[in-house]
């Protein structure tokens, strides 16, 4: 039998607080949403691995200590209206659940919307509302948003995204440039993102986010 609230306590002592993840809404959400439960069933015994999981289509559930620095940039508060691009089974919403008043979770594949659905509902995350839609387009109809999240790796933040942003606020993302990646934090003012680097990490390209490619003769 494996005792998964030992391996939940040693990823936050290993994977997040030498990291420099510091709050306490942060670390307390950690130590308290069961990460094995998101996971696809063959992923389980490795759920507290310090490694992007695959979900499969490319897609992955982002490892343990660049989510939670992403957390820490956003600085979410008991108020905000977050949206959680990209969110798999779920996992990342549960968490961020925990932190926010409320939780957007927009996920693209049908059936990992549907089983995020039931996940959540099982644990206790009444606050979060899944929705099935393009990744890259959000889900206007819940906005406008104090905070975005994108759980993987993009080349280009839309301009779609930037207008359901509230003004004043924020939004992190994990830009690719190859295999070498860079989480920015951004933050809206008058209508207009500005980025600020945070840290290195890495994970593949969420498909709709690529920068266009120009075409020549």
């Amino acid at each position: 039998m494996i005792d998964f609230a030992s391996r939940r306590r040693m990823m936050v002592d290993t994977q997040v607080r030498p990291s420099d993840v510091t709050e306490f809404p942060i670390i307390d959400a950690m130590l308290t949403v069961p990460r094995e439960a998101f996971v696809p069933r063959d992923r389980v015994e490795v759920a507290y691995a310090g490694e992007n999981l695959p979900l499969g289509d490319g897609r992955v559930i982002l490892d343990p200590r660049t989510f939670a620095k992403m957390l820490e940039t956003l600085d979410l508060g008991r108020k905000d209206l977050v949206l959680d691009i990209g969110m798999g089974l779920g996992y990342s919403s549960a968490v961020i659940a925990r932190i926010a008043e409320a939780v957007v979770g927009l996920e693209d594949d049908e059936e990992r919307a549907d089983e995020a659905q039931s996940l959540l509902a099982e644990n206790d995350a009444d606050n979060v509302v899944v929705q099935k839609g393009t990744l890259h387009e959000g889900a206007p109809q819940n906005g406008p948003y104090d905070a975005m999240i994108i759980e993987g790796g993009i080349e280009t933040f839309p301009d779609v995204l930037a207008d359901q942003l509230k003004d004043g606020g924020r939004v992190v993302c994990l830009f690719m440039e190859g295999t070498l990646g860079t989480v920015r934090h951004g933050y809206k003012l008058d209508g207009r993102i500005s980025w600020r680097f945070g840290f290195n990490a890495s994970a593949p390209i969420i498909a709709g986010f690529e920068k266009e490619t120009a075409f020549a003769l």
